[in-house]
């Protein structure tokens, strides 16, 4: 979808503070040699954490732009906070549900090791997992023109997933069998909603029995049954659009 504003790359605070930036690095060398900025252009450099610039870039060179800063705002942090806890999926569904989800407008993302999910994060490549959903994170967040990054944890297990719910306003489990839907929920004003989808094979009845003892609401998203990859998309989407940031 066609977007007339001008893009978002990322660039640390302190950078932010001063009234001529000069963007390098990674973020320099991908405005300059693949998004093709040119002098003159508008840029929005933020810090991924509310502060946004709005400069005009001054100087396009090889791997750097020089940005002159016009404006400075502050986005606040949303509120109710958008939380997904997403069963691991296999191989690139994850890193696609990770942007799905962002540019949905969710606020954190949960890795959960759910007894039936077939990949397993574990030591090195564990981590470079992690990696890739937090890159995807960033990107798509870039894409989306958002002021706020979202924050892609550390893998939870069910006991510390649990133990989220029982803290959060309103806890979801995706249940395709659950007694009401998501859209008929009440939703709390403030605080973490979060939303956990199960892997492919489904939650098993102990870890029902674990999340729903915690205080999560059982819940179903409509009559399909959706991919673990796009289930967090839509039930991130169904409570966005109710609690005020989709019209």
């Amino acid at each position: 979808m066609g977007d007339a504003r001008p893009p978002v790359f990322l660039s640390e605070p302190a950078a932010l503070a001063a009234d001529l930036v000069v963007l390098d690095g990674p973020e320099g060398r991908h405005a300059a040699t693949v998004r093709r900025v040119a002098a003159g252009e508008r840029v929005d450099l933020t810090d991924g954490a509310g502060l946004v610039a709005e400069c005009v870039v001054t100087a396009a060179r090889a791997a750097s732009l020089e940005l002159s800063v016009r404006a400075r705002r502050r986005e606040p942090r949303p509120d109710p906070l958008l939380v997904v806890a997403q069963a691991l999926p296999k191989g690139e569904h994850g890193p696609l549900a990770v942007d799905l989800m962002t540019e949905g407008g969710v606020d954190v993302i949960v890795p959960w090791s759910a007894q039936r999910c077939v990949t397993r994060w574990q030591g090195e490549r564990g981590d470079r997992a992690l990696a890739r959903w937090r890159a995807a994170a960033r990107e798509a967040a870039k894409q989306a023109r958002r002021a706020w990054l979202p924050e892609v944890t550390g893998p939870v297990t069910t006991g510390e997933l649990a133990r989220r719910a029982e803290s959060a306003s309103l806890a979801v489990l995706l249940d395709p069998a659950g007694p009401a839907l998501l859209s008929e929920l009440e939703l709390p004003d403030s605080g973490d909603i979060v939303l956990i989808v199960g892997p492919e094979g489904g939650v098993s009845p102990a870890e029902a029995a674990a999340l729903t003892g915690a205080g999560a609401a059982a819940a179903r998203l409509g009559p399909a049954v959706l991919r673990t990859s796009s289930a967090g998309l839509v039930a991130a989407t169904i409570v966005a659009s109710r609690s005020g940031r989709w019209g």
